[in-house]
């Protein structure tokens, strides 16, 4: 008796041992990095990419964000410039832009163009894009992480520098020389779909 539920045990523990063997039925997720991704740029036609984003760029990565970016990832709408709502035909009127991050990477979509650069100070890494003025003269922008702040600097323009940073209530503030101060509330995340009103 003993001997044969000794025998009626041996193949129990085969398939035990089998299915304890066997592989994982989940794939092990990729991991996609930020340098994986092709750089995206503005869509080379008066007004850039229009009214509304192009898909995102960044939504496959997997990378974490580097030590010291601010988490500045959603869609942005514009709630005050130098202190003053903007008024309908004024030129930051129903102003929106989207920004994604991933690694050191930061894309920043605003005005129908797509600054997409790496925040490590390098001319290497940075933007090449086209201005917001034109949609056609060729920029260069060094992009930076600078204690939670997001600063782009144009090698060609010594001084100049716009930066954008969180405030304590979650507002994103963007400041350069040419427009000043404005404030913007986060309206939406970087993965989301949005037309800006006209």
């Amino acid at each position: 008796m003993i001997f044969k539920s000794a025998v009626l045990a041996i193949p129990v523990l085969a398939m035990a041992l089998t299915a304890s063997a066997a592989p994982s039925a989940q794939p092990e997720a990729r991991r996609v990095m930020a340098k994986d991704i092709p750089v995206a740029h503005t869509p080379l036609v008066p007004g850039g990419y229009g009214r509304t984003f192009p898909p995102p760029v960044l939504a496959t990565c997997t990378e974490p964000l580097v030590s010291g970016a601010p988490d500045l990832r959603g869609i942005w709408r514009i709630v005050s410039h130098n202190g003053q709502a903007p008024k309908a035909g004024e030129h930051l009127h129903n102003y929106a832009e989207r920004i994604e991050q991933c690694g050191d990477r930061i894309v920043d979509m605003g005005g129908g163009t797509i600054a997409d650069g790496r925040a490590d100070g390098t001319v290497e890494n940075a933007v090449r894009d086209v201005s917001v003025r034109d949609y056609k003269t060729p920029i260069l922008v060094v992009v930076t992480y600078e204690q939670g702040v997001y600063v782009l600097r144009p090698p060609a323009r010594p001084g100049f520098e716009a930066r954008r940073w969180l405030d304590a209530d979650g507002r994103m503030h963007w400041t350069r020389p040419d427009y000043g101060r404005a404030v913007l509330e986060r309206i939406g995340g970087p993965n989301d779909p949005y037309t800006r009103p006209e």
